[in-house]
């Protein structure tokens, strides 16, 4: 009889032994994406792209929520760090997670402590154009016209912290020497529409919601902040090979939970997530994401956030931004 109750002992604690040894979690109730932007967005449109594979691959349904709100996206974030640590709640961000800081002196959570980093969903590259009247053809003849027209350049931005604005003030520190006002909208489309319409001279803009204009020639593409091309405007040149090897910006996206989520559930969303971007990478790269199998892991993408922080806080420092 004692072996027999110790070997049903054994048997009911199985379970809780293999969580223990870290076995694969499974969510037991639908996930929540939280997405801290209004729907539409490009943040929306991969958390949308995401979500049917997604609830394929964890067995329960992967819903996206909306919770617009806040610099950067803050109203969304806090609700997630506060959230129970289960795995069941995701934040779907994008580098705009770690601009806030720079944005609100006293922020109502802990970007790199009150999150644990679950996985890199890729990286938009930008891309600088101008008004396509403008009597410039590629990056040599634009900085030539800036330089002659120094202090009457109006370069049209999303708003102060957008990552628009980020890859604007990066692009600015890379010509010293050229005065440009920095024109702020309330959003990146109506920035491109002041290029459009000729009210302002030039902007960036992510190349998932520029290709169209560009493509329309509405607008004239210069160059992909980086140093490589982007695969969804092969024709256009990157900064490096345009001769301005220090403009380097892109946005990027990734997913979070709060920090105490048990590392089988954040091993499982990242095998789920990382799958997800394997098989969408068609559907994906339409919209201009760029899969980084170099980050796909937690640790190499928490190492990433902890490193881009202070990167951009440095260049929003120095752009004049202060925390309010």
């Amino acid at each position: 009889m004692t072996t027999r109750r110790a070997a049903l002992a054994l048997a009911l604690a199985a379970p809780t032994i293999a969580r223990a040894q870290g076995a694969a979690w499974r969510p037991d109730r639908p996930v929540r994406i939280v997405v801290p932007f209004a729907p539409g967005g490009a943040t929306d449109v991969v958390a949308r792209v995401m979500t049917e594979t997604m609830t394929n691959l964890l067995g329960q349904s992967v819903v996206v929520e909306n919770r617009a709100g806040g610099a950067a996206g803050l109203i969304g974030s806090e609700m997630v760090a506060k959230a129970p640590a289960d795995g069941h709640t995701v934040l779907l961000h994008s580098n705009a997670h770690v601009i806030a800081p720079s944005l609100v002196a006293r922020m109502p959570f802990d970007v790199l402590n009150d999150f644990a980093a679950v996985a890199h969903l890729g990286r938009v590259p930008q891309v600088l154009v101008v008004n396509p009247r403008m009597p410039v053809t590629d990056m040599a003849s634009l900085l030539a016209w800036l330089r002659a027209n120094s202090g009457k350049v109006d370069f049209a931005s999303a708003g102060i912290g957008s990552g628009n604005h980020l890859a604007s003030e990066i692009f600015r520190a890379a010509v010293p020497g050229v005065q440009m006002e920095m024109v702020q909208f309330r959003g990146g489309g109506p920035a491109m529409q002041a290029v459009i319409a000729g009210n302002a001279h030039m902007c960036v803009d992510p190349i998932a919601s520029a290709v169209a204009h560009i493509r329309g020639g509405t607008v004239r593409a210069i160059a992909v902040a980086g140093p490589t091309r982007a695969a969804i405007l092969p024709d256009v040149p990157s900064a490096s090979e345009a001769g301005l090897p220090a403009w380097d910006a892109a946005a990027w996206f990734g997913a979070f939970v709060p920090v105490r989520t048990p590392a089988p559930a954040v091993a499982a969303l990242n095998a789920a997530f990382n799958t997800a971007m394997e098989r969408l990478q068609g559907r994906l790269g339409e919209i201009g994401v760029e899969r980084q199998p170099q980050l796909a892991t937690p640790a190499a993408f928490d190492a990433f956030v902890r490193a881009d922080l202070p990167k951009v806080a440095e260049v929003l420092r120095r752009a004049g931004v202060q925390p309010e």
